[in-house]
């Protein structure tokens, strides 16, 4: 479970690194759009737009489906809670060493004062 959770969160942010498949995601929370739509959108060829629907797919932040010769994206069910509780770890354990660090200063600017060593 924890090796899938990594591989997930591994292909969640490498999706998420690239600008335009962050815009893809953004246009569709607009609304449901294909793959010749969203190409359009973004000045790609369908080549190009078909490889970041892929990846973001592979990531499940996508899913398609086809329906004759056009194939419609929506955003995937799970969306971005997995990684935005990772985010939120992470925040809280950097949130917590600064304000250690910020403690120990204001520990050491005390000592300054109290031996009259202020500069």
């Amino acid at each position: 479970m924890v090796q899938y959770q990594h591989a997930r969160l591994d292909a969640s942010f490498a999706a998420l690194s690239d600008q335009t498949r962050r815009g893809v995601l953004e246009q569709l929370t607009l609304g449901n759009a294909s793959i010749s739509e969203l190409a359009s959108k973004f000045h790609m060829t369908l080549t190009g737009m078909k490889k970041h629907v892929g990846v973001l797919e592979q990531a499940g932040l996508v899913t398609t489906e086809k329906a004759g010769r056009v194939r419609t994206c929506r955003l995937g069910r799970s969306g971005l809670a997995d990684e935005a509780a990772w985010i939120e770890t992470q925040r809280q354990l950097w949130s917590a060493r600064f304000a250690e660090l910020d403690q120990i200063v204001e520990e050491l600017k005390a000592e300054e004062t109290a031996d009259g060593r202020t500069r």
